[in-house]
């Protein structure tokens, strides 16, 4: 009984002396997230333009909408000196109050939906935002990809009897140096470069952490890349991989290619060598797509 006693006042000692402890975490000053991920379906006649525009907040607590004064996409092909002769332009207005979700203006004197048509090697697409009187700009040139050639479920695992083996088998343009962002659904991708397998078919194994079950079905697209977007997936999926938890200080911010241009003199200079704190997050990336769905055996 005098045990009973003693364990009791230990669990009530510890009890008391439990205190309720408050993280003051930095403020630090919202910046905008653009999420401007352009899939080009060549069997479209128009490209899906949705562009999702959100604000950091707390550390707790989500990313906002948040609602732009402006935004526009222009594009055309440059001449030898990176400069528009001829360019057009697709006037991009909120497609619900509140969404933060940008699409084409379907209230606009013209027709305001990019043609498939116009996503060709070589053309350049320029997003240009305001948002809360600052000025924002992001420039990307369209990029190809090749279609899966065969999608499957394996059986080995990696690290995980639970984990789930998807081998995807492509073949590499010969005409070009390739890279390319894999969409594993979830949330899952992963960059890739044809620096070893050039013009060649290579194949390769994904496997998912998740507990897929039988029956379930996913979908694997390839989208294109250039070396930009390759290193901004590249160095995501490896701060997503090494994250050691909510309390894991991040290597650096992965800083995407819309810059803050606000007050610059000189359009040309978009990449803000000498401003290196003004821009915003996310990434603004105009590419071609295939998409191949799997059921889980």
């Amino acid at each position: 009984m005098k045990k009973v006693i003693f364990v009791i006042g230990i669990i009530l000692l510890f009890a008391s002396c439990e205190d309720v402890v408050d993280v003051e975490l930095p403020e630090t000053e919202p910046r905008l997230i653009v999420d401007g991920l352009l899939r080009v379906d060549k069997s479209q006649q128009f490209i899906d333009v949705r562009i999702r525009m959100r604000e950091t907040s707390n550390f707790f607590e989500d990313n906002p909408p948040t609602q732009v004064e402006s935004a526009v996409i222009a594009y055309g092909v440059p001449n030898e000196f990176g400069e528009f002769g001829e360019f057009a332009f697709s006037s991009l207005t909120e497609e619900e109050p509140g969404t933060g979700v940008y699409v084409p203006d379907p209230n606009f004197s013209s027709d305001q939906r990019i043609r498939t048509a116009s996503a060709e090697p070589g053309t350049v697409f320029v997003l240009q935002v305001t948002h809360k009187e600052k000025n924002y700009y992001a420039r990307t040139e369209y990029a190809p990809a090749v279609p899966l050639d065969n999608l499957q479920q394996g059986d080995n695992t990696l690290f995980d009897e639970n984990e789930t083996e998807v081998i995807v088998t492509l073949t590499d343009d010969p005409d070009r140096d390739n890279y390319y962002v894999f969409d594993f659904d979830f949330g899952n991708f992963q960059a890739l470069e044809d620096r070893f397998f050039k013009g060649q078919q290579f194949q390769f194994s994904y496997f998912y952490d998740d507990n897929l079950e039988p029956g379930q079905e996913v979908t694997v697209s390839i989208l294109g890349a250039n070396q930009d977007f390759y290193n901004y997936i590249d160095l995501l999926v490896e701060q997503t991989m090494n994250n050691g938890g909510v309390f894991e200080t991040p290597v650096a911010t992965v800083r995407g290619n819309v810059f803050d241009i606000t007050g610059l003199d000189n359009i040309d200079i978009f990449d803000n060598v000498e401003r290196p704190n003004d821009f915003a997050l996310g990434y603004f990336a105009v590419v071609q797509g295939f998409s191949s769905n799997l059921t889980i055996q």
